[in-house]
Protein backbone atom coordinates (compact mmCIF):
# COMPACT_ATOMS: atom_id res chain seq x y z
CA UNK A 1 0.00 0.00 0.00
CA UNK A 2 1.53 3.11 -1.07
CA UNK A 3 1.87 6.34 1.46
CA UNK A 4 -0.58 8.02 0.02
CA UNK A 5 -3.21 5.76 -0.10
CA UNK A 6 -2.72 4.88 3.69
CA UNK A 7 -3.22 8.54 4.35
CA UNK A 8 -6.40 8.43 2.58
CA UNK A 9 -7.62 4.90 3.80
CA UNK A 10 -7.21 6.41 7.26
CA UNK A 11 -8.57 10.36 6.73
CA UNK A 12 -11.40 7.97 5.90
CA UNK A 13 -11.91 5.49 8.51
CA UNK A 14 -11.59 8.38 10.95
CA UNK A 15 -14.33 10.77 9.71
CA UNK A 16 -16.07 10.50 12.61
CA UNK A 17 -13.60 12.11 14.47
CA UNK A 18 -15.21 15.01 15.47
CA UNK A 19 -17.84 13.67 17.51
CA UNK A 20 -15.45 11.61 19.63
CA UNK A 21 -13.20 14.84 20.05
CA UNK A 22 -16.39 16.39 21.79
CA UNK A 23 -16.47 13.58 23.79
CA UNK A 24 -13.22 12.18 24.26
CA UNK A 25 -12.51 12.34 27.52
CA UNK A 26 -15.68 9.38 28.64
CA UNK A 27 -13.91 6.24 29.28
CA UNK A 28 -14.55 3.57 27.20
CA UNK A 29 -13.31 -0.25 27.16
CA UNK A 30 -12.06 -1.53 23.55
CA UNK A 31 -10.56 -4.65 22.26
CA UNK A 32 -7.46 -4.09 21.02
CA UNK A 33 -4.56 -6.50 19.38
CA UNK A 34 -5.70 -9.52 21.96
CA UNK A 35 -6.23 -7.99 25.00
CA UNK A 36 -8.93 -5.70 26.68
CA UNK A 37 -8.06 -2.33 27.77
CA UNK A 38 -10.18 0.89 29.36
CA UNK A 39 -8.77 3.77 27.43
CA UNK A 40 -10.66 7.63 26.66
CA UNK A 41 -12.66 7.43 23.46
CA UNK A 42 -10.13 10.18 21.76
CA UNK A 43 -7.51 7.32 21.70
CA UNK A 44 -6.52 6.51 18.44
CA UNK A 45 -4.86 3.04 19.34
CA UNK A 46 -7.68 0.98 18.13
CA UNK A 47 -7.47 3.03 14.89
CA UNK A 48 -4.09 2.29 14.14
CA UNK A 49 -4.59 -1.35 15.16
CA UNK A 50 -7.40 -1.76 12.49
CA UNK A 51 -5.64 0.08 9.78
CA UNK A 52 -2.49 -1.42 10.20
CA UNK A 53 -2.34 -4.87 11.84
CA UNK A 54 1.20 -5.13 12.34
CA UNK A 55 1.30 -1.73 14.56
CA UNK A 56 3.16 -2.28 17.47
CA UNK A 57 3.28 -5.88 17.05
CA UNK A 58 7.18 -5.79 16.65
CA UNK A 59 7.54 -4.85 20.54
CA UNK A 60 5.58 -8.13 21.22
CA UNK A 61 7.25 -9.99 18.93
CA UNK A 62 10.67 -8.99 20.34
CA UNK A 63 9.42 -9.77 24.18
CA UNK A 64 8.46 -12.98 23.22
CA UNK A 65 11.82 -14.08 21.68
CA UNK A 66 13.40 -13.02 24.44
CA UNK A 67 11.02 -14.63 27.08
CA UNK A 68 11.70 -17.48 25.45
CA UNK A 69 15.24 -17.42 27.09
CA UNK A 70 14.57 -14.92 30.09
CA UNK A 71 12.34 -16.62 32.72
CA UNK A 72 10.73 -14.37 34.09
CA UNK A 73 11.64 -11.27 31.42
CA UNK A 74 12.09 -8.11 32.86
CA UNK A 75 10.39 -4.78 31.12
CA UNK A 76 11.27 -1.58 31.73
CA UNK A 77 8.67 0.43 29.62
CA UNK A 78 8.72 4.31 29.36
CA UNK A 79 6.15 5.98 28.34
CA UNK A 80 3.36 3.51 29.30
CA UNK A 81 0.66 5.98 28.66
CA UNK A 82 -2.76 2.96 28.92
CA UNK A 83 -0.37 0.03 29.44
CA UNK A 84 -1.18 -1.26 25.76
CA UNK A 85 2.39 -2.47 25.17
CA UNK A 86 2.46 -3.86 29.11
CA UNK A 87 -0.48 -5.80 28.96
CA UNK A 88 -0.31 -7.12 25.29
CA UNK A 89 3.50 -8.29 26.30
CA UNK A 90 2.10 -10.19 29.36
CA UNK A 91 -0.80 -11.72 27.91
CA UNK A 92 2.03 -14.07 25.93
CA UNK A 93 5.43 -14.13 28.10
CA UNK A 94 6.08 -14.81 31.68
CA UNK A 95 7.33 -11.10 32.27
CA UNK A 96 7.44 -8.07 35.07
CA UNK A 97 6.99 -5.13 33.50
CA UNK A 98 7.72 -1.20 35.40
CA UNK A 99 5.42 0.77 33.83
CA UNK A 100 6.51 4.78 33.99
CA UNK A 101 4.06 7.28 32.73
CA UNK A 102 3.99 11.12 33.73
CA UNK A 103 0.73 11.82 31.71
CA UNK A 104 -1.71 12.44 35.21
CA UNK A 105 -4.56 12.04 32.17
CA UNK A 106 -3.56 8.30 31.47
CA UNK A 107 -2.65 7.04 34.91
CA UNK A 108 -5.93 6.33 35.61
CA UNK A 109 -6.42 4.11 32.54
CA UNK A 110 -2.87 2.41 33.00
CA UNK A 111 -4.04 2.01 36.87
CA UNK A 112 -6.89 0.25 35.84
CA UNK A 113 -5.63 -1.70 33.14
CA UNK A 114 -2.69 -3.17 35.11
CA UNK A 115 -2.88 -2.14 38.56
CA UNK A 116 -4.04 -5.26 39.79
CA UNK A 117 -1.60 -7.22 38.08
CA UNK A 118 1.46 -8.81 40.69
CA UNK A 119 3.35 -8.57 37.53
CA UNK A 120 3.21 -5.10 37.29
CA UNK A 121 4.51 -1.88 38.65
CA UNK A 122 3.61 1.84 37.90
CA UNK A 123 5.84 4.85 38.46
CA UNK A 124 4.30 7.67 38.10
CA UNK A 125 6.97 10.09 37.57
CA UNK A 126 8.53 12.42 34.43
CA UNK A 127 11.97 11.00 33.72
CA UNK A 128 14.81 12.90 33.01
CA UNK A 129 18.24 12.87 32.53
CA UNK A 130 18.66 16.46 34.66
CA UNK A 131 15.86 17.22 37.68
CA UNK A 132 16.81 20.95 37.24
CA UNK A 133 15.74 20.85 33.14
CA UNK A 134 12.34 19.45 34.14
CA UNK A 135 10.87 22.35 35.64
CA UNK A 136 7.83 23.88 34.05
CA UNK A 137 7.15 20.75 31.63
CA UNK A 138 3.94 20.19 31.16
CA UNK A 139 1.88 17.95 28.88
CA UNK A 140 0.78 18.35 25.46
CA UNK A 141 -1.55 15.66 24.04
CA UNK A 142 -3.42 14.72 21.01
CA UNK A 143 -4.76 11.59 19.60
CA UNK A 144 -3.24 9.53 22.70
CA UNK A 145 0.06 10.32 22.69
CA UNK A 146 1.49 12.95 25.26
CA UNK A 147 4.76 15.17 24.69
CA UNK A 148 5.67 17.22 27.50
CA UNK A 149 6.70 20.98 26.79
CA UNK A 150 7.85 24.11 28.83
CA UNK A 151 4.58 25.84 29.81
CA UNK A 152 2.34 23.17 28.73
CA UNK A 153 -1.18 23.18 30.17
CA UNK A 154 -1.82 19.57 30.79
CA UNK A 155 0.51 19.01 34.32
CA UNK A 156 2.99 16.03 34.86
CA UNK A 157 4.39 13.53 37.29
CA UNK A 158 7.36 15.15 39.47
CA UNK A 159 10.76 14.40 37.87
CA UNK A 160 12.34 11.19 38.61
CA UNK A 161 16.11 10.61 37.16
CA UNK A 162 16.71 7.88 34.85
CA UNK A 163 19.32 6.60 37.54
CA UNK A 164 17.04 6.09 39.87
CA UNK A 165 14.81 3.52 38.28
CA UNK A 166 17.16 0.53 39.34
CA UNK A 167 17.52 1.76 42.93
CA UNK A 168 13.86 1.97 43.33
CA UNK A 169 12.65 -1.42 41.91
CA UNK A 170 15.22 -3.79 42.93
CA UNK A 171 12.39 -6.04 43.07
CA UNK A 172 12.59 -6.64 39.32
CA UNK A 173 14.04 -9.51 37.73
CA UNK A 174 17.12 -8.35 35.42
CA UNK A 175 16.12 -5.77 32.91
CA UNK A 176 16.32 -7.80 29.15
CA UNK A 177 13.95 -5.35 27.30
CA UNK A 178 13.81 -1.30 27.73
CA UNK A 179 10.71 0.25 25.37
CA UNK A 180 10.32 4.05 25.25
CA UNK A 181 7.68 5.99 23.88
CA UNK A 182 8.10 9.46 24.50
CA UNK A 183 7.37 11.94 21.30
CA UNK A 184 10.84 12.96 20.44
CA UNK A 185 12.70 12.64 24.11
CA UNK A 186 13.65 8.87 22.99
CA UNK A 187 17.29 9.43 22.06
CA UNK A 188 17.65 11.66 25.12
CA UNK A 189 16.35 9.09 27.52
CA UNK A 190 17.76 5.62 25.75
CA UNK A 191 21.59 6.19 26.18
CA UNK A 192 21.55 6.96 30.11
CA UNK A 193 18.84 3.81 30.45
CA UNK A 194 21.26 1.78 28.62
CA UNK A 195 23.81 2.56 31.34
CA UNK A 196 21.47 2.34 34.54
CA UNK A 197 20.79 -0.97 33.28
CA UNK A 198 23.89 -2.13 31.89
CA UNK A 199 24.48 -5.40 33.78
CA UNK A 200 21.98 -7.15 31.90
CA UNK A 201 22.73 -5.48 28.38
CA UNK A 202 19.36 -4.76 27.83
CA UNK A 203 17.81 -4.58 24.09
CA UNK A 204 16.58 -1.10 23.65
CA UNK A 205 13.30 -0.59 21.79
CA UNK A 206 12.42 3.08 20.73
CA UNK A 207 10.91 5.81 18.35
CA UNK A 208 13.60 7.07 16.23
CA UNK A 209 11.79 10.32 14.73
CA UNK A 210 14.03 12.66 13.70
CA UNK A 211 11.51 15.78 13.97
CA UNK A 212 10.51 15.05 17.05
CA UNK A 213 13.73 14.72 18.44
CA UNK A 214 14.60 18.17 17.25
CA UNK A 215 11.46 19.77 18.68
CA UNK A 216 12.38 18.13 21.85
CA UNK A 217 15.74 20.07 21.74
CA UNK A 218 17.92 17.55 20.19
CA UNK A 219 19.66 19.48 17.27
CA UNK A 220 21.34 15.99 15.83
CA UNK A 221 19.30 13.14 16.34
CA UNK A 222 21.85 10.50 15.10
CA UNK A 223 24.14 11.67 17.79
CA UNK A 224 22.47 8.92 20.00
CA UNK A 225 23.87 5.90 17.37
CA UNK A 226 27.00 6.97 18.76
CA UNK A 227 26.64 7.23 21.95
CA UNK A 228 25.08 3.72 22.10
CA UNK A 229 28.06 2.57 20.54
CA UNK A 230 29.99 3.83 23.25
CA UNK A 231 28.37 1.70 25.59
CA UNK A 232 28.45 -1.64 23.98
CA UNK A 233 25.75 -1.30 21.36
CA UNK A 234 26.47 -3.00 17.89
CA UNK A 235 23.57 -3.94 16.09
CA UNK A 236 20.13 -2.62 14.97
CA UNK A 237 16.77 -3.68 13.95
CA UNK A 238 14.48 -1.38 11.95
CA UNK A 239 10.80 -1.17 11.38
CA UNK A 240 8.51 1.62 10.37
CA UNK A 241 6.02 3.08 12.05
CA UNK A 242 3.13 0.44 10.95
CA UNK A 243 5.63 -2.27 12.16
CA UNK A 244 6.77 -3.37 8.95
CA UNK A 245 10.79 -4.31 8.70
CA UNK A 246 13.03 -2.22 7.00
CA UNK A 247 16.17 -4.19 7.53
CA UNK A 248 19.00 -5.07 10.24
CA UNK A 249 22.48 -2.99 10.16
CA UNK A 250 25.86 -2.74 12.20
CA UNK A 251 25.33 0.47 14.43
CA UNK A 252 28.08 2.55 12.59
CA UNK A 253 25.81 1.95 9.40
CA UNK A 254 22.11 3.37 10.52
CA UNK A 255 23.20 7.53 10.79
CA UNK A 256 23.81 7.30 6.84
CA UNK A 257 20.97 5.37 6.43
CA UNK A 258 18.72 7.15 8.76
CA UNK A 259 18.97 10.41 6.22
CA UNK A 260 16.03 9.18 4.66
CA UNK A 261 14.43 10.76 8.26
CA UNK A 262 14.66 13.85 6.50
CA UNK A 263 12.92 13.32 3.28
CA UNK A 264 9.31 14.37 2.88
CA UNK A 265 7.36 11.56 4.26
CA UNK A 266 5.89 10.87 0.77
CA UNK A 267 9.41 9.92 -0.34
CA UNK A 268 9.57 7.36 2.04
CA UNK A 269 5.65 5.96 2.98
CA UNK A 270 6.18 6.12 6.17
CA UNK A 271 6.61 8.61 8.94
CA UNK A 272 9.76 7.66 11.83
CA UNK A 273 11.26 4.08 12.38
CA UNK A 274 10.68 1.73 15.28
CA UNK A 275 14.09 0.45 16.31
CA UNK A 276 15.70 -2.27 18.41
CA UNK A 277 19.24 -2.14 19.33
CA UNK A 278 20.90 -4.92 20.89
CA UNK A 279 24.42 -5.29 22.82
CA UNK A 280 27.88 -6.39 21.29
CA UNK A 281 27.88 -9.15 24.19
CA UNK A 282 24.01 -10.17 23.73
CA UNK A 283 24.22 -13.36 21.57
CA UNK A 284 20.44 -14.31 22.72
CA UNK A 285 19.21 -10.38 21.45
CA UNK A 286 21.03 -10.96 17.98
CA UNK A 287 19.18 -14.55 17.56
CA UNK A 288 15.73 -13.13 18.00
CA UNK A 289 16.16 -9.97 16.10
CA UNK A 290 17.55 -11.70 13.23
CA UNK A 291 14.87 -14.45 13.76
CA UNK A 292 12.43 -11.74 13.36
CA UNK A 293 13.64 -9.82 10.21
CA UNK A 294 14.29 -13.25 8.66
CA UNK A 295 10.53 -14.25 8.94
CA UNK A 296 9.24 -10.62 8.02
CA UNK A 297 7.60 -9.72 11.34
Amino acid sequence: MTYRLRVRQVAQDLSHRTVRDLFGNRTVMRDVQGVRLAMPWSHRLPDYARLFPTYGQNLVDLAVGLGEIDKPLGVVDVGANIGDSAMQILAKVDARVLCVEADPEYLPYLERNVGSDNRCVIEFGLLVTDIAEASDLGAVRAGGTTRFVQGGAGGAAGALAVAELPVRHPELPPIRLVKSDTDGYDTTLIPPLARAYAKSCPVLFFEYDHDLTRKAGEPDPAAVWAELRTVGYSYVGIWDNFGKPIQVLPIDEVPARAAVLDKPVTDRGYHYWDVAVVHADDRAGKAVLDRLFTSGR
